[in-house]
């Protein structure tokens, strides 16, 4: 298991693959799989049975993972696609830093 630099909350473009150029937020970190879910990119459809009387089933399309590889990182002061830089504070802290404008993530 690799140290990922996307965690839940960042916002990411994909680089390639059928979704290439979408932006959007991630749900989910997936660490152990070396993956991201992000939000409304890379639908899967998924066919469901009705579990209970009642209930409704379907085909239902929800957000799929994706490989860690294939997204980065999108600053939010410069608004660009940036890999992540580690630094420690004076005070000690670890943050991650924007390789493009070193402005802190």
């Amino acid at each position: 298991m690799k140290q990922m630099n996307i965690k839940k909350g960042d916002t990411v473009i994909v680089l390639s693959g059928k979704n290439k150029g979408k932006t959007g937020k991630v749900l989910t970190a997936l660490p152990k799989k070396e993956a991201v879910i992000v939000e409304g990119v890379n639908f899967a459809t998924r066919h469901v049975r009705p579990r209970r009387q009642g209930d409704q089933g379907g085909i239902l399309k929800q957000e799929a993972p994706l490989r860690v590889c294939k997204v980065m990182r999108v600053c939010p002061k410069c608004d660009k696609p940036t890999r992540v830089k580690h630094t420690l504070l004076a005070n000690g802290e670890k943050v991650r830093v924007c390789m493009n404008c070193g402005e802190t993530i």
